[in-house]
């Protein structure tokens, strides 16, 4: 399959350590939350598009999840739920991360989906693209 560039740069599929995942670059935003909506918007349409599967990697270092990011980051993750294997996310708080877990609960789509916070990148990455749920 030939790599592709999505809207936000990020090569698809990317390869890792013998495997594929898709990572989206939602970080260093700051507090610019028509930006990063904005971005997700766009990569919900290009990964949609991809019809193909795979661990996601998301990185959200140096934003702010507002709750409006928040909820439209779960829109996206709905949208795409059928694509996605399981979803690596980087760069959240703790504070985050139960909002992020509660709406993906509540959501009868992604309340199977195998979801796992990092704090190091890499480790997100090599999850993904494990055997392993």
């Amino acid at each position: 399959m030939p790599l592709k560039k999505s809207p936000g740069g990020s090569i698809f599929p990317y390869p890792y350590k013998g495997g594929e995942l898709f990572g989206l670059h939602l970080g260093s935003f700051g507090t610019n939350a028509d930006a990063v909506i904005s971005r997700i918007k766009a990569e919900e349409i290009f990964f949609i598009q991809q019809n193909r599967s795979i661990g996601l990697w998301i990185d959200f270092y140096q934003t702010k999840l507002t709750d409006r990011v928040i909820d439209e980051f779960v829109e996206f993750l709905k949208h795409a739920s059928n694509r996605i294997l399981k979803l690596g996310l980087f760069g959240c708080s703790s504070m985050d991360q139960r909002k992020i877990n509660i709406l993906i609960k509540k959501t009868e789509r992604l309340s199977t989906l195998p979801v796992k916070y990092f704090g190091d990148p890499e480790e997100a990455k090599t999850w993904l693209v494990s055997e392993r749920g």
